[in-house]
């Protein structure tokens, strides 16, 4: 399977920050003028399912090994270290990769602001002039000479 097909927890909140599906967002990366912003996020969405895929299977294999139906000669101390081992680091993995898709998610521009272009609006300047009847220029120009002496 590959890992594009792979659940993740995360996937319903990059649908929503993205505006959609993640499949779509596979297809998106693989254009040559692909997002940044989308690149990394699906590059920590594949090792965040990775993670948790390792979770679920170390998770599975203690509750097999755990089961009231086995054989309690067949439990080993030294193999339920070795589990417990194996989940602190894919456990520590899984919330590394979610922390980091977490703050990447979170310095994402809204997606209203996203799908949106740019309006640029023509601006008017409005310049306020003296009234007619006001002094001519020359009268300010020499009002300027003389403070400058």
């Amino acid at each position: 399977m590959s890992i594009r097909d792979k659940p993740c927890t995360q996937d319903t909140r990059l649908h929503e920050v993205f505006g959609v599906p993640v499949t779509d967002l596979y297809a998106q990366a693989a254009a040559p003028d692909a997002s940044a912003a989308v690149t990394r996020a699906l590059e920590l969405r594949s090792f965040l399912a990775l993670a948790e895929e390792q979770v679920a299977r170390i998770r599975d294999r203690v509750h097999e090994a755990m089961a009231p139906e086995r054989d309690m000669d067949e439990l080993s101390a030294a193999d339920l270290r070795m589990d417990t081992q194996w989940l602190e680091a894919a456990l520590s993995a899984r919330d590394g990769y979610r922390a980091a898709l977490d703050d990447l998610l979170h310095t994402m521009p809204p997606l209203h602001a996203q799908a949106r272009p740019a309006r640029f609006t023509q601006q008017t300047v409005t310049t306020t002039l003296p009234p007619a009847s006001a002094a001519p220029v020359s009268a300010y120009v020499g009002v300027a000479r003389s403070r400058r002496r």
